[in-house]
């Protein structure tokens, strides 16, 4: 199964930009590109206007002609890449979330405006990262065109989830053919040389086997939580690559402080490394 890269466009710029860095992996990973428009009735949730009118709002005119452009720009910008565009009745969030379950990828960008408003700050936001059946990929910030320059930098706790975001941010490096920044947070007062360096020295060791060719850096960040540091360490990055459950300084990524911090005020995209789901 060919699965594509998915990017929820809306028409404005942030998510113009999130198509740019959609694109930018589909061809890296040698996939299509589908732009998705989830609409919903203007009074809201795909309610008729007519109570009597009991059939699905359609496809609007305007959003067809939208989508049809941003295509052809894409295409034009990217020769080669196949990209098909869609509307979808229904909410954003629910409409990621399925989309995903056939997807190599979905994209999102940090603000929006019609169907995809308020897509990272809110309900649909943490409904797509915590539920989507892909990694995730949030521009970060809103309208940062793609980064060329910069390692890529992944969180290691441990914990099953943060060796799948490893292997996830060592085949990142390897398209982007960068280096790969291993980082546990630990406090300042602790000691550098004991569990910490042991769990880097694992999880450097299994992203040298799986990548050869890929310099990887192991870093203790000293600090009090890994959300402000890995925020912090982000400056230097051009991909963060988090994992979707943690357990320590990771626990509840998708639900508290840390996820929030990267999510909302990270200084590169940052990607959420969902295992992939069976497509049905």
């Amino acid at each position: 199964m060919n699965r594509p890269v998915v990017v929820g466009v809306d028409g404005s710029p942030a998510s113009r930009v999130a198509a740019e860095h959609a694109a930018h992996a589909a061809v890296g990973r040698g996939r299509p590109l589908h732009l998705v428009h989830g609409y919903l009735h203007p009074l809201g949730y795909g309610v008729p206007l007519n109570p009597y009118d009991l059939g699905i709002p359609a496809p609007t005119e305007a959003a067809q002609k939208m989508l049809a452009q941003a295509a052809a720009d894409l295409a034009e910008r990217w020769p080669g890449l196949t990209v098909e565009i869609r509307q979808v009745a229904g909410g954003p969030g629910a409409t990621l979330v399925e989309e995903s379950k056939r997807a190599d990828l979905v994209v999102v960008g940090s603000r929006g405006h019609g169907g995809f408003a308020g897509l990272l700050l809110g309900s649909v936001g943490g409904q797509v990262a915590a539920h989507a059946h892909c990694p995730v990929l949030v521009v970060r910030p809103a309208e940062q065109p793609v980064r060329t320059t910069g390692p890529v930098l992944v969180g290691v706790d441990g914990s099953e989830s943060a060796e799948l975001a490893v292997g996830y941010a060592a085949d990142e490096a390897a398209r982007r053919r960068t280096g790969l920044v291993l980082a546990h947070v630990a406090p300042a007062e602790g000691d550098a040389q004991g569990e910490p360096a042991g769990l880097l020295a694992t999880a450097a060791a299994s992203a040298r086997g799986s990548h050869p060719g890929v310099a990887v850096e192991e870093r203790v960040l000293p600090a009090a939580g890994p959300g402000p540091a890995l925020v912090d360490a982000s400056r230097e990055a051009a991909l963060v690559v988090v994992g979707s459950r943690g357990r320590g300084g990771f626990t509840g990524m998708l639900l508290g402080s840390v996820s929030q911090a990267l999510v909302q005020h990270a200084h590169c995209p940052v990607l959420v490394a969902h295992p992939y789901g069976h497509a049905r």
